[in-house]
Order: structure tokens, then C-alpha cells, then sequence
């Protein structure tokens, strides 16, 4: 008999390894990256500052609109345009990631906000509380724009929908840390208690500021600038091996232009890395992919808001008389309970994200914020109509208010900062973000200052049941337009977009061809075996 390690032309081969039992094994989930987890906690605390201004403002209002004597309209305009405000802040951060970096552009988010907390703090009227909140107001629009982009940015793709959630979770730790302010200030003097509680807001932004020396620049603003090798050393920290680390080097490089055989540490980048021409291709002549990416953008942060989540986080106060809590005490304590439940199912969607899936999770949610809205309607309606107290109606509006917080924050909250920072290409990322901020802000400071006049005009009942028709619309959209994107590189998700609601066979043709791609493979090393 011939030797076996000898071929027909008689050179020598190296024997075929025998395969055992553990070589068939699925791989190892890789651990979490700690470092990815720590620069998305840094990035995200700027979401902190917006969380904390919805939360304090609830109690605070009630003693500025006693000290200053103003009007339910101008504590509407007081309350509800600094959303409007951060249009500014998020209008330029776009531009400014683009130019200084994404970190950077943290920075003078906390610079920013704390000088307008400063300015609050100091008001001696009105109109210098005004200027206050618009200065606050364009550091919260540069904090709502870059932290999701960052944090999608730095996160490898089996944590991306983990760690992008964290600013929804921050806000809700904001929301609650106002509530708490509110009352444990609300024990000083009236004309001293609103003061430290907008004033206390300074010391979020001065922690951000000198944690974010130990962040790293995101590698994608590294790569189209040129800086190679930075982005490699920083997506090998971030990244979950070695081996996913180079292929989000080539990810990223191909598309920022770069030829993939390439491997200086310092490149010329030749296409434009500071927004020019994106608001052509974004608006004037988009591709289908980037079209459908902009209609599911502007969408899920257009929904988000006009379902009504802030007026009933910043109103809560008045949802809560409205159903019969009268004591100032009992109400701010009521709005802490609002806090926990919110701060707390943001944390175990953070954790379901990328385990179910971003689809899923936000039917859910939608879902029950329908079922919760409507409830709320009906008890509170049923305390209008009785001229009595009714014990089982104040109960269930309470009840109803706690579930639709819960229910926006498993699903609605957090995705909608995931989904949009994950699904625009990396050309497109940091100005079709601020579009998504953009809309966010100005509907909800529609909602924000509206909603009295509303609920005075259709009555509070009537307001929940039109933020209930409004969910339900949402829940159609969803279902129909949005692909899911879990598991997914930043670089592989445009593929999923152009078909609007033909999206799925997009994804069942990816599938099978991906089967048979694997089935290939193992003819091949079948066939090499028994070779």
C-alpha cells in the first residue's frame, strides 16, 4: 500500500487533522467588553441633563409660577420650549462632531448646559429664567444628538442595541434625580427651593466634562479623517476580538472611501468629512435605501413624542390632582413613583435589546402604552363625570400612569435612540441623527407647550384618548416599515432598506442566500475530507 502522506505526484502532504467532539461545539459567547461599557456609560451621561431638567421642572414650576405670578400659558412656554431650544444645539452638533469629534462635541454639550443652570439658578424674573432655559436648552440638543452616535459608534455589534440604549436610561436616572431634587428641596424657603433645584443641575455637566478626558475618539470620525492607526488601536479596545476589530476596520474603511490594501497609520481621505453635500443626498436626491432610512428616522422620534410621554412626565403633578391627590407632598412623592418604574424597566430593556431583537420589544411597548393611555382616559374621565371622590378611579389612574411609563420605557424609549443611530450610513450618520433629534425636540415641545390648553379644551381624558390614536398609528408604521436590525454591523444594515414595506423579502432572500452559502462550505470541507 502507498503512503498516505504522499500524493500522486509523490510530494508530501500533511495528514488530515481528525476532527473530535469539541471542534463541532458552537463558539464562546464573548465576554461583554468592559471598556465599550464604560465609554458608552461617559457618553451617555450627557442624556442625564435633559432627564433632569423634565424631572425638576414638574415641582419646580409650581413654586416659580407662585413667586413670579405668571400664567398657565407661560408656564407652558416655561416648561415646554426648552425642547424647542435644544433645535439649536442639535442643528449644529452635526456639524461640530464632524469637525472637532465626537468627544469634543460632549464637552461643549456640559459646558453649555451648565451655564444655563447657572443662569436659572440666579433668575430675578421671568424673562431672565427665559434666557436661562434657552441656553440650557441648546447644551441639551447637542447632548441628545452626539451621545447615541458615539455610543453606536464605539459598540461592537453584539452589544450596540445594550450600550445605545444607555442615554434612554440616563434620561430616565435624569428624570428621577429631578423628582427626588423637587423633593427634597421643596422643604427650604419657596423663593430659595426652585432656585437649587435648577441650579443643582450644573453638577451632572461639570462630571461629564472631566470624564470625558478618559473616552476615546470614535473610530469612524478617526477613519474619515484620516487617522488609521487611532482607529485601530481603539476599535481593538472596543471591539469583542481580534478578528471582529479587523473586520470593522474594513467595514469602516470601504465606507469612507479607503482602499481596502491600505494599512497606513495616517491617510488621505478624499471624500468630504465635514458635512458637505449630505443635506443634498439626504433631501434632494436620495436612494431608495436612504430614503426609506429617513422616513423610519424622523418616524420613530416623531411618534415617540406625539404618544405624549412628557406631558405626562412633566404634567404629572396635574394628571395626579386631576384624579384626586391634592396634598403638594403626596403628589411630588406620586412623581417619584413615576421616576422608579420609568428608571427601571429602562434597565431590563437594555438588557432585553439585543437578546429579542429592537421589533419585537417596540410592538410590545407600543402595545401596552395603548392599552395604558386608554385606561387612564376612561378613570379619568369617570372622575369628571362623578361629583364625588371615587377611590377605584384614582387607584387606576395612577396605575394606568405607571404602566404607560413602564410601557414606553421597555420598548419605545430606548429604541428609538438605537434605531436611529444605528440605520443611517456613516457618510450620513452625524447629520441624519440631528434630524431625528431635530423632530424629537419639536414635537415634544408641541406636546410640552400645549397640553394644558389642550386638556382645557377637549378635557384631560379627551388628550389621553387622542395620544392613544396617535399610538395605535405608530404600531401600524412600525409594523409595517421597520426591519429588524439586531446582530447587525453599522456597515451591513443599509442592505435591510429601499424596499419600504417589501422589506422582508429583502431579508428571506439575505437568509437564503446565507444558507447556501454555509451549505457550500460544508460540501467543500466534505469533500476535503475524504480527499
Amino acid at each position: 500500500m502507498g503512503d498516505p502522506d504522499v500524493d500522486r505526484n509523490g510530494s508530501q502532504t500533511q495528514p488530515y487533522a481528525e476532527k473530535t467532539l469539541p471542534d463541532f461545539d458552537p463558539p464562546k459567547k464573548p465576554k461583554r467588553n468592559k471598556y465599550a461599557i464604560a465609554c458608552g456609560i461617559l457618553a451617555s451621561m450627557t442624556s442625564v441633563l435633559l432627564g433632569y431638567d423634565i424631572g425638576v421642572m414638574s415641582g419646580a414650576v409650581i413654586y416659580i409660577k407662585d413667586q413670579f405670578k405668571i400664567s398657565d400659558v407661560q408656564v407652558e412656554i416655561l416648561a415646554g420650549t426648552i425642547n424647542i431650544f435644544s433645535l439649536v444645539g442639535s442643528a449644529a452638533a452635526g456639524r461640530t462632531s464632524d469637525w472637532i469629534g465626537r468627544r469634543y462635541t460632549i464637552v461643549v454639550a456640559g459646558v453649555i448646559f451648565f451655564t444655563g443652570a447657572i443662569l436659572m439658578g440666579f433668575a430675578t424674573n421671568y424673562a431672565f429664567l427665559m434666557v436661562g432655559r434657552f441656553v440650557a436648552g441648546v447644551g441639551i440638543g447637542y447632548a441628545l444628538m452626539i451621545a447615541p452616535v458615539y455610543t453606536a459608534e464605539v459598540s461592537p455589534a453584539s452589544m450596540r442595541g445594550f450600550l445605545t440604549s444607555f442615554p434612554e436610561v440616563f434620561i430616565n436616572g435624569g428624570i428621577l434625580l429631578g423628582y427626588v431634587s423637587n423633593y427634597v428641596f421643596a422643604k427650604l424657603p419657596a423663593h430659595l427651593g426652585w432656585r437649587f433645584m435648577l441650579g443643582v443641575g450644573a453638577i451632572p455637566s461639570v462630571i461629564l466634562a472631566v470624564g470625558v478626558l478618559a473616552m476615546p475618539e470614535s473610530p469612524r470620525w478617526l477613519v474619515m479623517q484620516g487617522r488609521l492607526g487611532d482607529a485601530k488601536r481603539v476599535l481593538e479596545k472596543t471591539s469583542d476580538t481580534r478578528e471582529e476589530a479587523q473586520l470593522r476596520v474594513m467595514d469602516i474603511k470601504e465606507a469612507a472611501g479607503i482602499p481596502e490594501d491600505c494599512n497606513d497609520d495616517k491617510v488621505q481621505v478624499q471624500k468630504k468629512s465635514h458635512g458637505e453635500g449630505v443635506w443634498r443626498e439626504l433631501f434632494l436626491h436620495p436612494t431608495p435605501a436612504v430614503r426609506h432610512i429617513l422616513v423610519c428616522g424622523i418616524g420613530i422620534h416623531f411618534f415617540q413624542q406625539a404618544s405624549g410621554i412628557d406631558a405626562v412626565v412633566l404634567y404629572s403633578p396635574r394628571i395626579f390632582e386631576k384624579a384626586g391627590i391634592t396634598s403638594s407632598n403626596e403628589k411630588l412623592l406620586a412623581t417619584i413613583g413615576v421616576g422608579l418604574v420609568k428608571t427601571s424597566f429602562i434597565l431590563v430593556a437594555t438588557f432585553l435589546l439585543d437578546k429579542f431583537g429592537r421589533r419585537p420589544l417596540l410592538l410590545t411597548s407600543v402595545g401596552g402604552m395603548i392599552m395604558s393611555l386608554l385606561t387612564l382616559g376612561l378613570s379619568l374621565s369617570a372622575v369628571d363625570h362623578s361629583s364625588k371622590k371615587l377611590s377605584w378611579a384614582v387607584g387606576l389612574s395612577i396605575f394606568s400612569v405607571l404602566a404607560f411609563v413602564g410601557s414606553f420605557s421597555i420598548g419605545m424609549g430606548p429604541i428609538t435612540w438605537v434605531y436611529s443611530s444605528e440605520i443611517f450610513p456613516l457618510r450620513l450618520r452625524a447629520q441624519g441623527t440631528s434630524i431625528g433629534v431635530a423632530v424629537n425636540r419639536v414635537v415634544s415641545g408641541t406636546i410640552s407647550t400645549t397640553f394644558l390648553s389642550l386638556y382645557q379644551a377637549i378635557t384631560i381624558s379627551g388628550a389621553f384618548f387622542l395620544f392613544a390614536g396617535i399610538a395605535t398609528a405608530s404600531f401600524v408604521f412600525f409594523f409595517t416599515y421597520f426591519p429588524e436590525t439586531r446582530g447587525r454591523t453599522l456597515e451591513d444594515i443599509e442592505m435591510l432598506f429601499g424596499q419600504f414595506i417589501k422589506w422582508r423579502s429583502v431579508l428571506k432572500d439575505q437568509k437564503r442566500k446565507k444558507a447556501e452559502n454555509a451549505s457550500e462550505n460544508d460540501r467543500q470541507i466534505q469533500l476535503g475530507t475524504r480527499s
